[in-house]
This record gives structure tokens, sequence and C-alpha cells, in this order.
């Protein structure tokens, strides 16, 4: 089935009308093309899979599907692997070779308006259903295309939720409920994967639905359940290398939509900054993430980032910002493949 599915492509792709159909007429159009090539019998599974081909997600469509995988890894065409409940698995799944692939990674990041080329071999994309996919091309990635597809619950996880999942206890839920109820300010600091994100989701649902909250992040990921959410992204520079509005411009801007709070998907470069000024100056309440390796590396590399910025203080100052503006400190960890709160800090009472 492998090889006809490859010729019915071809066909597919060097039909250039097929694109100016609405899914429903194009798939009454591939039916037909299916059932003249095939035996009826394999007509459904046929039509599924050059379907998935077309306007799905090829051969990690199954993947896609699962709830429980959280991240898909493609380490070029014969190698995929998933992680699921924590766990990575080396799936049987395969592309037909480095053509099939290449072509994969164009239409998804095509569909997404994304770029990638040799002139920016490296990108990141937002697909149909909210993953973010991750990009790496030849030359830098010498055995093919890699692709890091993380993947996000369509309903963000509650504490409690997450006391379910063994993120945290429920004395945890109970404490950081409070500092939330409180308007304490929380940076939640772990190294990638420690399920950031996720604990910021469900720290917004518990925000008070009369208050405004403003997100800013490169990607979407922060998908809370509050009544008065707004959300700011980032926009790349155009292919005239122009144009580009950061998370500093972003964050600068929400200062002046009348927020309530304010919630950093991840602090990463000079806005960490602006993050400081804020919080510091009255934004009770506010939220950001960052990259750190402890709780007490999270206030170290907040400020180091901040000096990245020409305008920036002393650090004498900065690390003054940070002890007038940072209430907790929430650090998480992975600890045998479970995402879990290892340290809560609370720096002001």
């Amino acid at each position: 089935m492998r090889t006809q599915l490859s010729e019915l492509r071809d066909l597919v792709f060097a039909d250039d009308g097929l694109a100016e159909l609405d899914p429903a007429e194009r798939r009454l159009r591939l039916r037909a093309l299916v059932a003249s090539k095939v035996a009826d019998a394999d007509v459904p599974a046929t039509l599924s899979a050059l379907a998935d081909e077309i306007d799905g997600f090829g051969p990690i469509s199954s993947l896609m599907a699962e709830h429980d995988v959280t991240d898909i890894l493609v380490n070029g065409p014969h190698e995929v692997w998933i992680e699921r409940r924590g766990d990575l698995e080396r799936t049987e799944v395969r592309f037909e070779g480095a053509a099939h692939l290449d072509a994969f990674v164009d239409r998804l990041v095509g569909s997404a308006g994304g770029r990638l080329d040799p002139s920016h071999p490296i990108g990141d994309v937002r697909l149909g259903d909210g993953s973010r996919m991750h990009v790496v091309l030849p030359p830098l990635a010498p055995r093919g295309p890699l692709l890091s597809i993380r993947r996000f619950p369509s309903c963000p996880f509650s504490l409690t939720d997450l006391c379910e999942r063994r993120m945290l206890e429920a004395e945890d839920a109970e404490i950081l409920q409070s500092f939330v109820v409180d308007c304490k300010t929380i940076l939640v600091s772990g190294r990638t994967g420690t399920g950031k994100t996720t604990l910021l989701n469900a720290l917004i649902a518990e925000v008070p639905h009369a208050e405004r909250v403003v997100t800013i992040e490169e990607t979407p990921e922060l998908l809370s359940t509050s009544a008065h959410v707004v959300s700011l992204l980032v926009r790349p520079e155009s292919l005239e290398k122009t144009g580009r509005v950061d998370q500093d411009d972003l964050l600068r801007a929400a200062l002046r939509m009348r927020p309530d709070r304010i919630v950093v998907g991840e602090v990463r470069g000079r806005e960490s900054l602006t993050a400081l000024h804020a919080m510091a100056t009255g934004h009770e309440g506010s939220m950001a993430a960052i990259h750190a390796r402890s709780a007490a590396d999270a206030s170290r590399r907040l400020i180091a980032l901040a000096l990245e910025d020409p305008s920036a203080p002393s650090e004498a100052a900065l690390e003054a910002m940070f002890a007038s503006g940072i209430d907790v400190v929430v650090h998480l960890h992975r600890e045998g493949g479970i995402r879990r709160i290892a340290e809560i800090v609370q720096l002001r009472t």
C-alpha cells in the first residue's frame, strides 16, 4: 500500500485544481481517484491515508490523535519518537524517505504561514490544532529535517487536575491558590519540559473573573478559562527584515491596556527589565516563567537577562527591584518522567 499511496500522492499534488476546492469537495475528488486505482476493499483505508497526506498530519496522524502524547520528535525520515506520560518511546512510524519528509515539512510550514529555507533553516510555527512545531533543516540537521512537535490540551488543566497528575500535592494547590487570590507576584521556573506553561495556565484560572489579564507570548500556549484574558503575540520580522514586534514591545503595550495582571509566557531577553519594572511598580499578581535550574537560579537569571539591556541600571538596583517586585518563586523539575513542584519559595509575606 505504501508504494500505491506514494503514486496516488504524486497524482494529487500534480492536480493544481484540488487546492482550490474546499475539504469536502476535495475528499469527493479523492474518493473518485482512489476508487479508480485500488480494489474496492482497499478504498476506505487508502482514502483516509491519502486525505491525511493532503489535509492532515501524514504518517504521524495517528500519533497526533492520541490524547496522552505530549511530544512528537521526528529525527529524519526513519525515526519517530513520542513522549507519553513523561516517558520517551520509539514508534514504528516512518516516512518514505527524505523527499517525503521534506514535502511534509514544506506543507505544514506553508499552511501555518511560516518560512523555512536554506537562509532560514531554523523556525517555529503553530499548527492548525494549536500544537507548536520546531524545525531544523539540513545541513544543520545532516540526517534530514528534525521536527519537535509540542502538543497542548484543548482545555487547560486546573490545579485539581495537576494534583491528580501528581505534579503537586493538595496542600501546594491551596497555597498557590491563596497566592493568586492575594495578588502575589509569581515567577515560575524550571528546565525545558517541566510544565511551566501548564502551571501558569492553572494559576491564571484562579484569577478572579472581574480582573483583566494580559498575556504575552511568542507562541500561543496560555489557554486560560478565565473570563477576561486578552492575548498578545510576538510578530517575527518580514522577508525584508522589518516589522518585528518582540516581547519587550508587547510588554510596553500591555502596560497601557489597563491590565490588572500581566502574564509573560517565558522571559527570554531584554523584556526581563521591563517585566521587573512592571512588577516592582504596582502590577501585583502578575506572573512570568523563566528557564532556570533552581528557585535561587531563577532570580540570578532574571537579573542577568535584564543586564543585557543597555539601559539597565546597576546589578544592585536590579536586585532591589527583584526583591520588591517578586513575591514567590515556584520551581519545577522532572522526577522519573513526572513533572513535579520542587520548591515554593515565598520571598515576601
